[in-house]
């Protein structure tokens, strides 16, 4: 294994499972620096996401998100992606080869709860989609692509990061 392989961490789930508010806690103890792909594809497109979504649709959304999650090039980062990045083969091809991945899973009942304005958050639903069926869609390709699955249900958010750290340390060894 080399240093480039387990020099990022990338945390994938589910929108409202917790991505950018443990990455940027977890880059802070781990003294990496934190990356939102979602601010990094709003700032290479010169739009927000939604306008994105408006103007090319869900699938012309999904071919730049994976692009731009294909060409990341950071180190000793904590990388946070939009839920949907998993649909993209190359992006996740290329987030497994500069770091480990990490699945922050919650059950469908902790992300209803906490996913009130769907739309505003830039979730992609297909037409007649629930989020249950995107939550059902999205979670075997979660498992498939995590080197570790971390279970939130029951934890805060130093707990969280406190079963992160000990993953990590125990992968290292």
């Amino acid at each position: 294994m080399t240093e480039k392989k387990k020099s990022n961490i990338t945390l994938i789930g589910m929108p409202s499972s917790g991505k950018s508010t443990i990455g940027v806690l977890l880059a802070k103890r781990l003294g990496y620096s934190f990356v939102d792909v979602d601010i990094v594809i709003q700032e290479k497109e010169g739009r927000l996401l939604k306008e994105i979504i408006a103007e090319q649709g869900m699938d012309g959304f999904m071919e730049v998100e994976n692009r731009i999650n294909a060409e990341l090039d950071v180190t000793h980062s904590v990388i946070a992606p939009g839920g949907s990045v998993i649909f993209g083969k190359e992006a996740m091809e290329h987030l497994r080869q500069i770091g480990t991945v990490i699945y922050l899973k919650l059950d469908y009942a902790d992300i209803d709860r906490r996913l009130s304005d769907i739309k505003g958050r830039g979730v992609v639903l297909k037409d007649g989609q629930t989020l249950k069926d995107l939550y059902d869609e999205r979670v075997v390709l979660y498992e498939k692509y995590a080197d570790i699955t971390i279970a939130e249900d029951g934890l805060n958010v130093e707990q969280t990061i406190e079963k992160i750290v000990a993953q990590i340390q125990k992968e290292s060894l």
